[in-house]
């Protein structure tokens, strides 16, 4: 069967200034992890590289370009689950880590645990090898500013959410020529956020979710929001029920604004190769690839294409 990979870069009033960065960054991440599926890899190690070129991109709130929490520190997040036998792994809170998604696969495959977190993920990562990086070099000048302009979380972030803004977090989600989906999420969270804040990136059946007997979810937005809804899981569920991937993501997105008032997106894709890129604040970065063509967009209802070269 035909392997389908589709990345998000986040879902939120992207700017101007950082649209143009933001397509193409996902352009060049969704072909990154589509050239491992075309190699004959498997869905998981597909999401895992398209997440690792997003988080080694500064334009995206993951690993390098990660936002700074209330003491000006960068505390990561990540998920990575695979659908064939719902082995998953993830990390919260970590700091320091270049690629905190390659660190939650490796508690996936080398612990028997779900998730570490905080100074736990950190001395795993030390005990395996995984080396730290300085802050500094996670933190783009743009975030600094940004930071030093937030006086106030609470009211941030409300007027952030309520005029549908929300902050970016990177995912992926494939299917591969076996039909194994796989999905990843990463982010550095909420700007300003409190020390020790975990948003839903990393927690299983809110920022993603991969059963190969319905299909794989990345979730972006509003992480409180998300995990009041258990929104990967809850598209999900909408598809075991007989609803296209469109309409489950869709349906699910309007259930969250509807009940808590939150706004967000998602990419999804079926065991069968069938995917959508949903969302309800005002633009997510999304790109896709099938075969030989790569899909992408920014705004409602956009849905661009290029051939790709063989």
């Amino acid at each position: 069967m035909p392997a389908v990979l589709l990345v998000h870069g986040g879902a939120w009033a992207i700017p101007e200034e950082l649209a143009k960065a933001s397509v193409d960054g996902v352009k060049s991440a969704a072909c990154e992890g589509f050239s491992v599926l075309r190699r004959g890899g498997s869905a998981l190690d597909a999401v895992e590289a398209a997440v690792r070129a997003l988080e080694d991109n500064p334009d995206f709130n993951a690993g390098h370009g990660a936002t700074l929490n209330i003491d000006g520190e960068v505390e990561l997040d990540a998920i990575i689950m695979d659908g064939r036998t719902l082995a998953c792994g993830a990390v919260s809170s970590v700091k320091n880590i270049a690629n905190p998604v390659s660190l939650a696969r490796a508690v996936m495959e080398k612990t028997s645990h779900v998730m570490l977190t905080g100074r736990g993920g950190n001395l795993f990562a030390e005990s395996i090898g995984v080396g730290s990086v300085p802050s500094d070099s996670l933190v783009s000048d743009h975030e600094r500013t940004e930071w030093s302009k937030m006086d106030n979380y609470d009211a941030e972030v409300l007027t952030d959410f309520n005029s549908k803004w929300a902050h970016d977090t990177v995912g992926a989600v494939a299917v591969d020529s076996a039909g194994n989906v796989a999905c990843a999420t990463s982010t550095g969270g909420i700007r300003n956020k409190m020390v020790g804040r975990v948003g839903d990136s990393p927690i299983v059946g809110c920022g993603g979710y991969a059963d190969n007997s319905s299909g794989a979810v990345s979730c972006t937005g509003h992480g409180e929001s998300i995990l009041k809804v258990t929104l990967a899981r809850l598209i999900l569920s909408h598809i075991e029920q007989g609803k296209s991937v469109a309409d489950a993501s869709q349906l699910s997105l309007q259930h969250m604004s509807d009940r808590v008032h939150g706004a967000g997106g998602a990419v999804v894709v079926s065991p069968s190769g069938q995917w959508a890129a949903t969302f309800t604040t005002k633009r997510m970065a999304w790109a896709a690839v099938e075969q030989d063509v790569l899909w992408f967009g920014l705004d409602p209802n956009e849905r661009l294409k290029e051939k790709l070269s063989q």
